[in-house]
């Protein structure tokens, strides 16, 4: 029989076990991402790099009577997958705000505090170099935070770095996020189309009806989500904000609840035991298929639609949309390395190397001495420097921003430094959570 602490553990265990599925999906993630920039990298300074810009320039589409859509390659994956990164994102978001890390005040102030703080110092240093150099539109590229590379880092380290740290990165890259998506939808969409805007309105209407209707069919929500996003193309705003407004609608009611479940189910396993025997083939008795169908509505039941919707997307954009992203976007070819000194390179640099950690540390710092927030159990101030570090690997994010803010050949040269500045906050980041934990065990030890 198990003592009340084993039973604690085993509880702790069983509700922690989605949180590390996620880290350690997120990780394997980081390394399939990195590959295929290293892939790109190479593609575009290789004898091959002709066909590098052929790869993200083709034209594809369709053209059918009144309906056309013909787009290069390059712009089907930035406008076009990543909505389904952002609507996994969207959802993310949710979730942490129902139920996560983002769900009480209490909670969510030391990630939110940590957040913008990671967003305006970031921001501030690059404008303080590039208010006169032309490029001041690109301020909001330094402000993004790769959630996959940086817990890749984080899981790296295996059981040298807590659970905590790893639970508040998460929670600091959501909101970062959510930051991200506010400033390209207000910052970074082109002249208006009032007519595909009204179109975007009416399905967004549409979907809150069917949510508030407890519709939980997801091939409906997806279905008028793809004419959101083609309204969303048309109409000025950038087309991945669709993403977004289609997780907001996504259900995240279960019909039953958990007592109905367990009632149900125990009846039912109980009619299925009954209804014959166990070398018996189920596919010959009507009634234990009977049974089994009763068990998969239970199951439906006591599932959010936004659950199944985000463990279904994120193998997907895992290991499918972010890498082809990353392919279609890292492969830079290698400028004179005095072209890194120009503002606008200067300024991502100062900003994901050194604004991210200041802003991070310093604004979390803030909120703890004001009791805003306080500093979860088990974590240390060298452990967020370490975090701090982390943040200012923007990659995936700070690509798409660059893209959209810079529009000359001076985007090749930001996307290289985005990358240096990513690999260079990796390592600080691995250097500083090494000697915390270094330190960690030494106290350990004495004690």
């Amino acid at each position: 029989m198990q003592r009340p602490s084993e039973r604690l553990e085993a509880a702790r265990r069983r509700l922690l076990q989605p949180f590390r599925e996620f880290v350690e999906l997120q990780a394997s993630g980081g390394i399939l991402l990195l590959a295929a920039s290293v892939a790109a990298l190479i593609w575009a300074n290789s004898p091959a790099a002709p066909s590098y810009g052929a790869f993200r320039h083709t034209v594809i589409g369709f053209d059918i009577g009144v309906f056309k859509l013909m787009e290069p390659v390059e712009r089907w994956v930035n406008d076009g997958l990543m909505a389904i990164f952002f609507l996994l994102v969207g959802l993310e978001i949710k979730r942490e705000v129902l139920v996560g890390e983002l769900s009480s005040t209490r909670k969510a102030a030391l990630p939110i505090a940590a957040a913008l703080g990671g967003m305006i110092v970031p921001a501030v240093l690059y404008l303080s170099v590039n208010v006169r150099s032309g490029y001041a539109n690109g301020w909001a590229v330094p402000m993004a935070t790769d959630i996959a590379f940086s817990l890749g880092v984080l899981a790296m380290m295996g059981s040298r770095i807590p659970i905590s740290l790893k639970v508040f990165l998460t929670a600091l890259a959501i909101v970062d996020d959510i930051g991200a998506v506010l400033v390209i939808a207000f910052f970074y969409s082109s002249s208006l189309n009032l007519a595909a805007l009204a179109v975007v309105a009416g399905c967004v209407a549409l979907l809150l009806i069917l949510n508030y209707s407890d519709v939980r069919q997801l091939p409906v929500y997806l279905l008028i989500g793809v004419v959101l996003w083609l309204a969303m193309l048309k109409s000025g705003v950038h087309a991945t904000v669709a993403g977004i407004l289609l997780a907001a609608s996504i259900p995240a009611r279960t019909r039953i609840n958990a007592g109905d479940f367990l009632r149900r189910t125990r009846r039912l396993v109980d009619d299925f035991d009954r209804y014959g025997s166990d070398d018996e083939d189920v596919l010959l008795s009507e009634q234990r298929q009977g049974v089994l169908r009763g068990i998969e509505v239970a199951c439906e039941q006591m599932q959010m639609p936004l659950q199944r919707l985000e463990h279904n997307l994120h193998p997907y954009v895992t290991y499918l949309i972010v890498p082809i992203f990353a392919l279609a976007n890292a492969g830079v070819a290698m400028p004179a390395i005095g072209e890194l000194a120009m503002p606008a390179s200067l300024g991502v640099i100062l900003g994901l190397t050194i604004g991210k950690p200041l802003g991070i540390v310093g604004f979390a710092w803030i909120a703890c001495r004001t009791n805003l927030a306080s500093l979860p159990s088990g974590l240390t101030w060298a452990q967020m420097w370490g975090v701090g570090c982390l943040g200012g690997i923007g990659f995936t994010m700070a690509l798409f921003i660059a893209g959209m803010a810079i529009t000359d050949a001076t985007l090749e040269t930001l996307k290289l430094s985005i990358l240096l500045s990513s690999v260079v906050a990796g390592l600080l980041g691995w250097i500083v959570l090494s000697r915390a934990a270094g330190s960690d065990r030494q106290v350990e030890g004495v004690a």
